[in-house]
């Protein structure tokens, strides 16, 4: 691990398989207005913006932007009594982030999740491995834009040629070539490896393994 000192991973997708406990909080805010219900495969298309975003494509196209507001009151009141319904560690994570640990890497979760939500869940599963967990907040630009994996890296002291983003979402892409640091996609969250690899030229992990080996 010589080569990386720094590893920075998205959460949803990449470190936790949030995707039902969204889908059904989307679903919940949908129907307190009379929309339908959206299926668990356009959730996945939805998300990888933030919550906002995750709202607005949700909800009716036209729908007005206070409504879009009012709906994303009632997600938010919503996923934060239930987000840990269905919430999980994706297989071989747990390990993964011990054996980096263990090699003395720095560790950073960066994600356009709500930053009170990342940080929860970062404590409730990964508390004893996690440096620093930052999400969204008003004050600093959310992915794509490079802004808090620069904030991270300040706060863990790293640089760039020894820092690596892991995520799975095009989204995750744009904001490692934003950064300019290197990338490792992951094919097992809410964009598959066909999709990853249209992307660009970057290696895609099937397994948190090859995760390992390519760090390596």
């Amino acid at each position: 691990m010589a080569r990386y000192k720094t590893v920075i991973f998205d959460l949803d997708g990449t470190l936790l398989n949030t995707l039902e406990d969204l889908c059904d909080s989307t679903n919940f805010a949908l129907a307190q207005f009379g929309y339908p219900a959206r299926t668990l495969e356009q959730v996945r298309a939805f998300v990888g913006n933030g919550i906002g975003k995750l709202i607005e494509r949700a909800v009716p196209e036209g729908t007005e932007s206070d409504v879009c507001a009012e709906v994303l009151g009632v997600f938010k009141a919503h996923y934060a009594e239930n987000c840990n319904n269905k919430t999980r560690a994706y297989d071989g994570i747990v390990p993964l982030l011990a054996r980096l640990k263990s090699e003395n890497v720095k560790i950073a979760v960066v994600s356009n999740k709500v930053d009170s939500a990342v940080k929860a869940l970062c404590e409730r599963y990964f508390a004893e491995y996690i440096d620093v967990a930052m999400g969204e907040t008003a004050n600093i630009r959310r992915k794509p834009a490079p802004d808090t994996i620069f904030a991270a890296m300040e706060l863990l002291g790293a640089e760039k040629e020894s820092t690596v983003y892991i995520g799975d979402s095009e989204v995750d892409v744009e904001s490692a070539k934003n950064a300019g640091i290197d990338l490792v996609a992951v094919s097992w969250g809410f964009r598959d490896a066909e999709m990853l690899a249209s992307l660009g030229d970057f290696p895609i992990a099937d397994t948190s393994e090859d995760i390992l080996r390519l760090l390596n």
